[in-house]
């Protein structure tokens, strides 16, 4: 294996973390108005990513920076093409993050209520978009010789980047709902399993259409690795129905880890299906950004191996503590007494 597809999986890999751990997160500011039925539960839901959204954040930055260094000819047509869903994205990421650090500055109900339809807002807009976007990366966009994206937003609009994208709301909406479950107790963890069995039956139907049709996509253009696809995309599929069965035995950890495995699966289905080109072209498949034509020098690549082979475990080491420290559950009990000691 050459260093452009080694770095071609890296960048595959950046992007898994980020869907897994910001997908929780997702999904978490998606459940707020179905499980924060008064204060004391919706600072409990909210508690349970307080201490860890940021830290999952860096994920896309660091895959974005990964991105922009080992394939710039990609950077450029998919930052050019898709700038309107990007900044769409970008800018409900903010809106989530001010309204994490805001919302307890005032005790007005009138003001946290306001942030409350923000953190949602800005939950649901990523979580679709990112979807919609890899859809249509996986599938193909007009890109002209030159290597510019011909088409408009509308383009982007299609059925299956919008089936992708209906597919990675539901995912996450799912593998936050999960976390709910197993970072708190009482009503609201309760209202947790509830919602995740009724989550589960439109999860499942939207993420077996989206395995097949990719299936389908990779099969149109003989794509090398086809029977990994396969194989990855049934392996998702029966994460997905394990993680169902778990959250109905109540078995919040096994939920969970099945719901992560599920979308480390599907993005490497995506990932796997795509290769090896980087952005295939509608136009004309001459036209198409490869791994090859789109990665940047063997001594560019070769010091960035470097490099993330020295910086990567010491990240990883530091989120793994964070996780540590914050393992505990957020108990109902917790808040009531930081409510009557009058924090916020």
């Amino acid at each position: 294996m050459d260093l452009a597809t080694l770095w071609f999986f890296i960048v595959g890999v950046l992007f898994i973390g980020y869907f897994v751990l910001d997908g929780f997160d997702f999904g978490v500011g998606m459940s707020l108005p179905f499980l924060g039925k008064n204060e004391v539960s919706r600072r409990q839901v909210i508690n349970t990513i307080g201490p860890i959204w940021d830290l999952n954040e860096t994920w896309v930055i660091v895959a974005g920076a990964c991105l922009f260094a080992a394939f710039p000819e990609w950077y450029a047509t998919l930052f050019s093409g898709f700038y309107l869903p990007l900044l769409l994205i970008l800018l409900a990421l903010i809106l989530r993050g001010v309204s994490f650090e805001y919302r307890h500055q005032r005790d007005s109900l009138a003001w946290k209520r306001g942030f409350d339809r923000m953190i949602v807002i800005g939950s649901v807009v990523p979580a679709l978009l990112w979807g919609v976007a890899f859809g249509n990366i996986v599938q193909g966009v007009p890109i002209d010789a030159d290597k510019e994206f011909t088409g408009s937003l509308l383009t982007l609009l299609n059925p299956y980047g919008l089936w992708v994208g209906l597919t990675t709301l539901c995912l996450f909406f799912l593998h936050g709902v999960l976390f709910v479950a197993l970072k708190t107790d009482g009503q609201v963890r309760e209202d947790a399993h509830r919602l995740a069995r009724h989550a589960a039956i439109p999860t499942v139907i939207l993420a077996a259409g989206t395995v097949v049709w990719t299936i389908m996509i990779a099969a149109g253009r003989e794509a090398p690795l086809l029977w990994l696809v396969v194989l990855v995309g049934a392996l998702a599929a029966v994460s997905l129905v394990a993680s169902v069965i778990a959250n109905l035995r109540r078995a919040d950890g096994w939920a969970f880890g099945f719901g992560a495995a599920t979308i480390k699966l599907a993005v490497l289905t995506l990932w796997l299906a795509l290769f090896p080109y980087v952005m295939p072209s509608s136009t004309d498949p001459a036209f198409s950004l490869t791994i090859e034509n789109a990665s940047s020098t063997d001594y560019t690549l070769t010091i960035m191996s470097w490099a993330a082979l020295v910086f990567l475990p010491l990240v990883l080491a530091y989120q793994a503590w964070t996780y540590w420290v914050f393992r505990k559950r957020v108990t109902r009990a917790r808040i009531e007494q930081a409510e009557a000691a009058g924090a916020h």
